[in-house]
């Protein structure tokens, strides 16, 4: 990818990769390696051309093998480096899941803070691209609940941007999970421009409204977007809030716009059952309990394991399913 010095329309592909050239150019400490993300450029071109702008002792493939991925991060770490690893699906992540919370999460603790682990691990996320079995999951909820891990997904290309090169430039492990089904949308994006990200664990405000709130994070922003158009067709003004970091959550953000609706919907991709909009349903019924007009609603996937592509409409929510629970929280009135 060329480079910009002008507005543009970029995907979140796009972004990312722009992320990543500068993060390599701001910081000679920063290492990207994983599954072909040097001569291929990676499975999505995340990395593309990155290999031939810094050369391969800065951006290099590796075997498949997730867990000597991130043991080869966690002694980089050690020693200095700012590693950015990939692992190409998240679905292929489980093998290296005791080196993410053995190690990588406990050091810093465990080496009474004397160890930092300044690790980006990205992965391809969540659904959407109809891909084959294991190719698809929503790991959200599980790392999340890791003490000493950062979590969090952008929902587009200017998000996805800023908040990747946030995640390189923190002291602490950071799981990015990049929505795969947003990898090729636009959106107008300017990479001249200063922007000072707010600091880890802020929310934003995609589309303000005063009926309802719908809490989404990812792919699942965009959805709610569109489900937002379509209930103000009918005159309901919804609120979307993009949730971004995961871990920690903004709890304040999400109490400032259910009291302003008196109104909550969680959106997400991964099983209902312990999935993460239980936590955030419980943080707004603890901090909004007096403003609620409705208990909160969630909208998930089921509780099955993530269907192959012929079967992921029926899994993922629908505009149709979040404006029936939108329905719901509308219509309800207390006994």
């Amino acid at each position: 990818m060329s480079e910009l010095s002008a507005p543009a329309e970029l995907s979140l592909q796009q972004a990312l990769n722009l992320a990543l050239r500068h993060a390599c150019e701001d910081d000679d400490r920063v290492l990207v390696f994983g599954q072909d993300v040097g001569t291929l450029g990676g499975v999505f071109r995340v990395t593309d051309g990155l290999q031939d702008k810094f050369g391969e002792h800065r951006v290099f493939d590796t075997p498949l093998a997730e867990s000597a991925i991130m043991g080869m991060a966690v002694g980089l770490a050690m020693h200095g480096w700012r590693p950015v690893p990939e692992i190409q699906f998240d679905g292929f992540s489980y093998p290296a899941i005791d080196q993410i919370v053995n190690q990588v999460a406990r050091m810093h603790y465990r080496s009474r803070g004397v160890l930092n682990m300044p690790i980006t691990l990205r992965l391809p996320s969540f659904g959407g691209i109809r891909a084959p079995e294991h190719h698809g999951e929503s790991l959200e909820a599980l790392f999340a609940h890791v003490p000493g891990l950062k979590v969090v997904s952008p929902a587009g290309a200017s998000e996805g941007y800023h908040l990747l090169r946030q995640a390189i430039a923190d002291p602490d492990p950071v799981i990015f999970l990049e929505p795969k089904a947003r990898y090729w949308h636009r959106e107008s994006f300017d990479p001249t421009a200063e922007v000072t990200m707010p600091p880890a664990g802020t929310s934003r405000i995609a589309r303000p409204g005063r009926h309802a709130t719908l809490i989404a994070w990812g792919a699942m922003v965009a959805r709610c977007l569109q489900v937002a158009e379509l209930a103000a067709e009918d005159g309901v003004e919804l609120e979307v809030l993009d949730l971004r970091w995961l871990k920690p959550i903004d709890a304040d953000g999400l109490a400032a716009s259910v009291a302003r609706t008196r109104r909550a919907v969680v959106v997400h991709e991964a099983p209902l059952t312990a999935g993460l909009g239980a936590e955030v349903a419980a943080l707004v019924t603890e901090r909004c309990f007096a403003d609620l007009r409705a208990p909160v609603q969630r909208v998930t996937g089921f509780d099955v394991p993530y269907p192959s592509g012929a079967l992921e409409d029926e899994y993922l929510p629908t505009p149709d399913r979040i404006l029936a629970a939108v329905q719901t929280t509308l219509e309800y009135r207390r006994g």
